[in-house]
């Protein structure tokens, strides 16, 4: 039977038992809405966007004055956008074969001051936030016009020193939480699963920082952390699950690309598309850099997910229409993956309906591609990131190989457009990862 003939209900019961199966797989958002008609019925607009932004700028000096390795970018925790035709050129050969058009370029986040990953940008803007709040609230702050280096007065950090931030992650949040935690001043309790890398334990550790393991997977993690956050009088806990300030904080992302798109003189329209490539976990990190993209660069970005065979969680959930209502150990996958930072068994409560009429579509990549990947970039461009994040490079590829991703251009009237598009790959983490754990994963073999 050809695929053109089986119905809509066959089709999804056949992407079911593929992911069931753990087989890659690539759906298409048929939810998706023109842009105009996505941010009617979204909650947040852009205005919400501009002032977490705003937030990041008043925190600049002090940011700057406690991370020196900001200092050039003047406190702003950004990264660049850059071209890498080398990895166009390794993917496009026939042993991969993505036969692909236009430019390519990656997104630095691997490199974000403070974290080396994405999540330098939400978790880290969700306690800066709070910090703000607590201190208007309590004098150390005269207001949100006064200067924010007060924050790191002797004063100022005893006054933090009596509260205590909980988060619960498999590794890359926990360490972006935990180091501007720390440097602020508050007592910083991070909860990681045991899969966690050992290197991120011990740059916690080193730090000050309060490290606890536990069994079981990152919901089990979140849940415990969560429990004992809110029966602490002076905890806060960072919320990567449900947390609207980390997901603007992931937003504000959208709106400093389309500058960073400009500056470069590359074009975003109808004749020249932008297809942006997210590794996935819990969903709050590619759904709010979605989200900002969709709301400052419109109907002519495309923006994919990537996630593991074994932990595709966000699609289990966004195909079933269950959302955060079914787990991948439901239907049999093991939610274990060498992409640490994705191993989560079940998404968001609140990203998936969120940002379905903004998302193009979800793949997902067997863990061997990973190292394979994480060879090539480094082979071509002399680039490291982790293993999670080279989940991203596959989306590319797809392009060639996925008759549904074939179907995607066709119906949006944009293969006569390729060849002017532009292709991002977000590198999620990377920056922090010691030398001999970076020739460990090069030489991994899965």
């Amino acid at each position: 039977m050809e695929l053109d003939s089986l119905s809509s209900l066959e089709k999804r019961e056949i992407l079911f038992t593929d992911i069931k199966n753990a087989i890659e797989v690539a759906w298409i958002n048929n939810a998706k809405l023109p842009n105009n008609d996505a941010i009617i019925r979204s909650v947040l607009t852009a205005s919400d966007i501009d002032s977490a932004e705003a937030r990041l700028r008043r925190f600049a000096p002090f940011i700057k004055m406690i991370f020196p390795e900001t200092v050039e970018a003047k406190g702003i925790i950004e990264s660049p956008i850059i071209e890498v035709p080398e990895l166009r050129k390794a993917l496009n050969r026939e042993k991969i074969g993505a036969n692909l058009a236009g430019r390519l370029y990656m997104k630095m986040d691997s490199e974000l001051p403070i974290g080396g990953s994405v999540k330098a940008r939400g978790g880290v803007y969700e306690l800066l936030k709070y910090t703000e709040g607590l201190a208007v609230d309590n004098g150390v702050l005269d207001s949100y016009e006064d200067d924010y280096c007060k924050l790191g007065s002797p004063s100022a950090r005893a006054f933090f020193a009596t509260r205590k931030i909980h988060i619960g992650s498999t590794g890359n949040l926990g360490l972006s939480v935990g180091l501007v935690g720390k440097a602020i001043g508050y007592e910083t309790i991070v909860h990681m699963s045991a899969d966690a890398a050992e290197w991120k334990k011990d740059i916690l550790c080193s730090k000050g920082v309060i490290i606890k393991v536990y069994d079981g997977d990152y919901g089990d993690v979140v849940s415990k952390a969560k429990a004992e956050a809110m029966v602490d009088a002076n905890g806060h806990f960072v919320d990567d699950e449900d947390s609207k300030d980390m997901f603007l904080g992931y937003a504000v992302a959208g709106k400093r690309l389309k500058k960073q798109l400009r500056q470069q003189g590359i074009a975003v329209d109808k004749e020249h598309p932008l297809f942006v490539y997210l590794p996935c976990g819990v969903g709050s990190t590619p759904g709010g850099i979605t989200f900002g993209l969709r709301q400052f660069l419109g109907d002519h970005v495309h923006c994919i997910f990537v996630e593991p065979t074994q932990a595709p969680c966000m699609l289990l959930g966004m195909v079933t229409g269950l959302y955060n209502n079914i787990t991948v150990q439901d239907v049999g996958l093991s939610g274990k993956t060498h992409a640490d930072g994705l191993a989560v068994g079940r998404p968001s409560s609140v990203i998936g309906d969120f940002i379905k009429p903004f998302l193009s579509g979800i793949i997902t990549i067997k863990d061997k591609r990973l190292f394979d990947y994480l060879r090539l970039l480094w082979e071509s461009e002399r680039i490291f990131i982790e293993p999670s994040s080279c989940a991203a490079i596959h989306g590319p590829v797809c392009w060639s190989h996925s008759p549904e991703m074939r179907d995607y251009l066709e119906d949006n009237n944009l293969l006569r457009y390729m060849e002017n598009a532009t292709h991002i790959i977000w590198a999620t983490g990377g920056g922090l990862v010691p030398e001999n754990i970076r020739q460990e994963l090069l030489a991994k073999k899965v």
